[in-house]
């Protein structure tokens, strides 16, 4: 297993943050690892939708099938997935308010055999694109 995750501080409200982090049509704007979701996002959001999404981490493009398993507006959204060769993707972002600032945490898990083989570099690799989409969402929302 590899577990990853990155925090920041965003100079907007919670909800003005969620409606960016939820604005499939813009998600590849901030998300680095996002290159399309070939059916649209998870419409409507909401506990057990599910959704495709096409991404690339360690240079490698992967199709993810996802599925909403937590749902909080403005606060949090929890997502697992199946990737290529038996692997499951977990995400968990968490927003935080904090007057008219919010926090955003960002958590990922990844599980399977293949991940063993390359759990460091993947760490490493997910890290970077953790606290490179969060600076990239921080730049859209304020």
């Amino acid at each position: 297993m590899a577990e990853v995750s990155a925090e920041a501080r965003i100079g907007a409200p919670a909800e003005k943050v969620w409606a960016r982090l939820t604005d499939w049509s813009a998600y590849g704007e901030w998300d680095t690892t996002h290159t399309s979701f070939p059916a649209g996002g998870p419409e409507p959001l909401a506990v057990g939708a599910t959704f495709q999404e096409n991404m690339r981490l360690m240079n490698f493009p992967a199709e993810v099938a996802w599925t909403v398993e937590e749902l909080e507006p403005a606060r949090l959204l929890a997502i697992r997935g199946k990737g290529p060769m038996a692997v499951t993707v977990a995400t968990r972002y968490t927003l935080i308010p904090e007057g008219d600032a919010t926090t955003v945490r960002i958590d990922g898990e990844f599980t399977g055999a293949t991940v063993s083989l390359m759990a460091g570099k993947l760490k490493d690799s997910a890290t970077a694109a953790l606290h490179e989409s969060l600076r990239k969402l921080n730049g859209l929302v304020i």
